[in-house]
């Protein structure tokens, strides 16, 4: 556990998967700059990946750069043999990976159905399984951390919005909720915290076009009581917290970071 005058994460490892861009780079970087040395996980572009690590490494962190699809288990199971490789084991997973493939219902073909559940759903339950077992054959340290383990699955307010033209997506989300909420009670009494963030509306390559003109991001703002569209850095900040001793009594819960998306503001007036 780090003392008063250490960064609150000091010591320990990290990875965050889908961390070469967007909400994983900042998520990234936030567990870095509190003290943790970090797994970039990527499935594409070699170069972002690299350019994450050596922000980090400028800052002063310690970064690995690692590819692997994480909706296929070998490709998994060898990245975390890679971590424990490297780094002696894992205090830290940050199931941020994840894509979208947006159509209407009737013309969703079963291949971008799948390809979104495979990413976003099965790569959790497959990150995660690998990081709960190396927590548990390597118990807990001490000095280190309250906890065994930590486990942040990245979800989306769509966990509990419904989202029209985006069934394949929200259905993953919504399978992520109650795929947390069932690891954090079955391994909650092995001393393995596990939590969610549910992102609201975020400024991320995957939605430029909601955001980049005046007029989209106004529309946008209709969304968002708190007026404003969330940074990469508001979530990488919720996940340092996650990950620390500070929330070490909290597990099994979703923290939405959303700027008030989820209070439904078209009821603002009385409905």
């Amino acid at each position: 556990m780090s003392s008063a005058n250490q960064p609150v994460l000091q010591g320990q490892r990290a990875l965050v998967t889908g961390a070469n861009s967007g909400i994983g780079a900042a998520v990234a970087k936030a567990l870095a700059a509190a003290g943790a040395r970090v797994t970039v996980n990527y499935s594409s572009s070699d170069e972002r990946a690299r350019s994450v690590v050596k922000q980090i490494e400028a800052d002063g962190g310690e970064a690995l750069a690692i590819r692997a699809n994480v909706s296929r288990e070998n490709e998994v199971e060898a990245m975390f043999a890679q971590i424990v490789e490297t780094w002696g084991s894992l205090d830290i997973l940050v199931n941020n990976a994840g894509l979208q493939k947006d159509a209407p219902l009737v013309e969703m073909t079963l291949a971008d159905w799948q390809i979104v559940l495979d990413v976003n759903l099965t790569g959790q339950f497959l990150c995660s399984r690998a990081a709960a077992r190396e927590f548990l054959q390597r118990g807990l340290i001490p000095n280190l951390s309250r906890a065994v383990g930590k486990i942040i699955c990245m979800s989306s307010v769509h966990d509990v919005i419904p989202w029209a033209g985006h069934a394949n997506y929200a259905a993953s989300k919504g399978g992520v909720s109650l795929l947390m909420k069932t690891m954090a009670q079955e391994l909650a009494p092995q001393g393995i915290r596990v939590n969610a963030i549910s992102p609201g509306a975020i400024k991320t390559p995957i939605n430029t076009a909601a955001w980049k003109t005046p007029a989209a991001e106004a529309e946008l703002l209709k969304l968002i009581p708190y007026r404003r569209v969330g940074e990469p850095e508001d979530i990488g900040r919720a996940a340092v917290w996650l990950a620390s001793d500070a929330s070490d009594y909290i597990t099994g819960a979703t923290l939405y970071v959303d700027g008030g998306m989820t209070l439904y503001p078209g009821f603002d007036q009385g409905g």
